[in-house]
């Protein structure tokens, strides 16, 4: 990879951050509704302790973080960081809602973290790994950034398969010409670290030991095919943006494809769509 490519790459998902974050924001409770059984894995296997100093990457609102800043007190220090400003704003937001005092709030970049070395007891990642430019770099920046024996606990999408929600209305986006077809990896996206020996190689060339990786279930829950469309549209990174841009007709193309591709998924409630992450941890 060049780095004129690397640097269009950062430049290209930091604009993605930007105009996303107020979305993001205001669909925070959705979010964490889908997310809540990956952040107790994080936080549950990053096993923080009273006093410690945990950095989480690419934190977005901030909601695991958050949880492990509860566990480690008063005594110990949270670092919650995104290189998006807008939504480290939303963090601080959130933070300031829940009364947390003892979080600070910083724009970092996962592949340069504007750290000491061995200055944290442990890092949170969720769903941030994989946008990276050089996964490579940021897993190297983590792992410089720790203390011995610290621990990071990350999550990332696994396959396409396993993750209708996002693959249903990006494949009717690619067929009708609204998006090129993703690039494979190494090229960041959301399926770029779905490959465990991939991840787990990336991991260990890091200098990371101890490598588990558990595959974690959820699901999205939406009434209709509207529903559907418009979280998408609010939270789903390119994916949102090309759905913002399409006219009415082209729009009313798209959500003909989803509910065809989402009937399989109907339920009493509406659409109940599933979802995997794997999540790891390592020290």
């Amino acid at each position: 990879m060049s780095t004129q490519t690397t640097v269009s790459e950062r430049a290209e998902m930091l604009e993605i951050a930007e105009a996303i974050a107020p979305t993001w924001e205001r669909r925070r409770a959705d979010i964490e509704e889908v997310a809540a059984p990956v952040r107790r894995w994080l936080v549950r296997e990053l096993r923080p302790g009273v006093g410690d100093t945990v950095l989480e990457l690419a934190a977005g609102v901030g909601d695991t973080g958050f949880e492990a800043a509860a566990v480690v007190g008063e005594t110990g220090r949270l670092i919650t960081s995104d290189f998006s400003p807008a939504m480290l704003e939303a963090a601080r937001r959130r933070g300031t809602e829940l009364g947390l005092r003892n979080v600070d709030y910083r724009i970092i970049d996962a592949e340069r973290i504007a750290l000491d070395d061995d200055s944290v007891d442990g890092v949170l990642c969720r769903f941030g790994y994989m946008l990276t430019a050089d996964p490579a770099a940021a897993f190297a920046e983590t792992r410089r950034v720790l203390r011995a024996g610290g621990r990071l606990a990350l999550a990332v999408w696994g396959t396409p398969e396993q993750n209708p929600f996002f693959s249903i209305v990006g494949l009717s986006l690619v067929q009708r010409g609204h998006v090129p077809p993703p690039e494979p990896p190494p090229a960041p996206g959301p399926f770029s670290l779905a490959n465990v020996e991939r991840l787990e190689g990336l991991l260990r060339g890091a200098g990371f030991a101890d490598v588990r990786t558990e595959e974690v279930r959820g699901r999205f829950v939406v009434a209709d095919v509207e529903e559907y469309l418009r979280l998408t549209a609010d939270t789903a990174g390119p994916i949102a943006l090309a759905l913002r841009g399409l006219g009415e007709s082209d729009r009313a193309a798209v959500a003909s494809d989803a509910e065809d591709a989402l009937r399989r998924f109907k339920g009493a409630s509406g659409y109940e769509v599933p979802c995997v992450a794997i999540c790891a941890v390592a020290r």
